[in-house]
């Protein structure tokens, strides 16, 4: 059985953010993860994982302006400075709470603009951002995600991940590998699986289920099955469960128990 991390961002939110880790500690969890924790000061939300007793093992960088609809500066050209100031304030909050891994969001294409013409940007940004997290141990991730759920993102399948990786060429930079996003868009999950995690490329998974991005035994993925092919492969990782419950989040974990 993989080892699984609960997304405090789309988990327990029956309760305030500050106590989900209790609560996800509690339920047997023996890792959490979130996307975007900076409105709470870094010692305090450092603090409450301690006291639950579970490590932090991802988290997102800021995404710029978020209200406005950004979702990341990677990609985008002309945002340098806004980027580099993202990533500094990751890396020194990541360095409090002792997480990591940092995901690093690539952005939304600006009206016009052709998936091509950012490349460059992304993968000088993503070089750069390598050499400020090296020595710190925190891993740099980038993650393909579907445009269904978010219309226009730069990055949406494996393979162009992968390649984003190999031309950036830092060991601190990897791809997160979520199996609902890839379901989405690709299709084929096990076959996936089977041919990135043996590159040790992929620094993270994530788990929900396709359609709904509820739990991952409820939709059209075999949980169960990819979760025996990701024993089967050796990988030693965490599996963020980033998932949106049906209901009250411990009441939907029996899929674990199975």
């Amino acid at each position: 059985m993989p080892r699984f991390a609960a997304n405090l961002t789309l988990l327990y939110t029956e309760l305030p953010f500050l106590d989900r880790a209790a609560a996800a500690a509690r339920d047997g969890f023996e890792a959490v993860e979130c996307q975007f924790p900076y409105e709470h000061p870094a010692a305090e939300f450092a603090a409450r994982l301690a006291d639950s007793g579970l490590p932090l093992v991802l988290m997102n960088a800021p995404p710029g302006d978020a209200a406005a609809g950004e979702r990341g500066l990677a990609a985008l050209p002309g945002r340098q400075a806004d980027f580099r100031h993202a990533i500094d304030t990751a890396l020194a909050y990541a360095s409090v709470v002792r997480c990591p891994r940092l995901h690093v969001m690539a952005g939304r294409l600006p009206a016009g603009t052709e998936r091509a013409a950012l490349q460059p940007t992304f993968v000088e940004n993503l070089a750069w951002a390598a050499r400020q997290a090296a020595g710190t141990g925190v891993d740099l991730l980038i993650e393909p995600i579907n445009l269904r759920d978010m219309p226009g993102y730069f990055l949406n399948r494996q393979d162009h991940a992968h390649e984003i990786v190999q031309l950036v060429n830092a060991p601190n930079l990897k791809v997160q590998m979520d199996l609902y996003h890839c379901q989405v868009v690709e299709g084929d999950v096990a076959m996936k699986l089977r041919q990135y995690l043996p590159t040790g490329r992929v620094g993270h998974l994530q788990v929900a289920g396709v359609p709904e991005r509820q739990e991952p035994d409820i939709g059209e993925l075999n949980a169960a099955y990819l979760f025996d092919v990701i024993d089967a492969l050796g990988y030693g990782g965490w599996v963020g469960c980033e998932y949106r419950p049906r209901g009250e989040t411990s009441a939907g974990l029996g899929w674990r128990q199975r």
